[in-house]
């Protein structure tokens, strides 16, 4: 079992998670139940997966979880898409969050394939 806080792209997507949770403060309150919360749960969903893959007995298995926090990361960046042109977010801040969160999948990338081309 690994423990996942010591795992870089856990940290950065932990931070990350709480970047979009404090930019979606400032959301439209009649987003509240829409934009807001979807993308809140897609944003913890990256470091969430890594958590549960982390407590996988296999890198097979660990790698699968990797997967998925891959998924969530290209929905969050749609919905950061969203948030831009419906001007909740200005220009500014959506590049500085999707400067992170392209950091953040591109290590998903790396470490999911690192995972696979160890046997455990």
């Amino acid at each position: 079992m690994n423990n996942y806080k010591n795992i870089k792209v856990w940290q950065y997507s932990y931070d990350l998670s709480l970047q979009i949770y404090e930019i979606t403060k400032h959301f439209p309150d009649d987003e509240r139940f829409g934009l807001t919360a979807q993308l809140r749960r897609a944003a913890v969903s990256i470091p969430i997966n890594i958590c549960e893959g982390a407590g996988r007995s296999s890198n097979k298995d660990f790698a699968h979880f990797i997967q998925i926090a891959i998924g969530s990361a290209n929905e969050v960046e749609c919905e950061l898409m969203l948030a831009r042109d419906l001007n909740y977010l200005n220009e500014t801040d959506f590049q500085e969050i999707i400067n992170d969160l392209v950091k953040v999948r591109l290590m998903l990338f790396s470490f999911r394939k690192s995972l696979l081309n160890t046997n455990k």
